[in-house]
């Protein structure tokens, strides 16, 4: 027997409990202002771990990091993305879409219903993943390059921040 994870139509006896919009301009604000303050909590324990000495370095070397820092960013988003990509792909084996909207980027399975375990496993993927990557990444650097670390540290306050919209 098959397993399955998703529905070409709406299965008999469906009933509708909630209906997210990202595209509300209202639900994109708060999700934003929530990965703010996820992002701003991040930083300042991640500041934590670097002494004063260290931070003057990091204000006198930062501008020559700030394309290191966009391209990790950018890299980051990508990759989150496709990891929900992936995992909607192994599972569905249906054609996937991405994108960026005013307020997120996204990936999605547009012409099936997807069962709440295949997306809850699709949503928390990256979650797992790049919490892993990124964590060991900024135990790495927090001993080599302040500044790497510190921009590690920023993503991984983006990623906790996005994967807050994910969940």
């Amino acid at each position: 027997m098959t397993k399955k994870y998703f529905e070409y139509g709406l299965p008999d006896g469906y009933r509708l409990d909630k209906y997210i919009n990202a595209k509300n301009i209202g639900f994109g604000i708060i999700m934003n202002l929530v990965a703010l303050v996820v992002i701003i909590i991040v930083m300042v324990v991640a500041c934590m771990f670097v002494s004063f000495n260290d931070l003057d370095i990091v204000v006198d070397d930062l501008l020559g990091y700030y394309g290191l820092a966009i391209g990790g960013i950018v890299l980051y988003i990508v990759l989150h993305e496709l990891t929900h990509g992936f995992v909607y792909k192994v599972l569905t084996k249906q054609k996937l879409t991405y994108g960026f909207s005013w307020s997120c980027a996204y990936c999605g399975v547009p012409n099936v219903y997807t069962y709440r375990k295949t997306a809850i496993l699709a949503l928390i993927a990256p979650l797992v993943l790049f919490s892993i990557i990124l964590l060991t990444l900024m135990l790495v650097f927090l001993k080599i390059n302040v500044i790497i670390y510190l921009i590690l540290s920023f993503i991984f306050g983006l990623h906790l921040g996005g994967c807050s919209g994910d969940i």
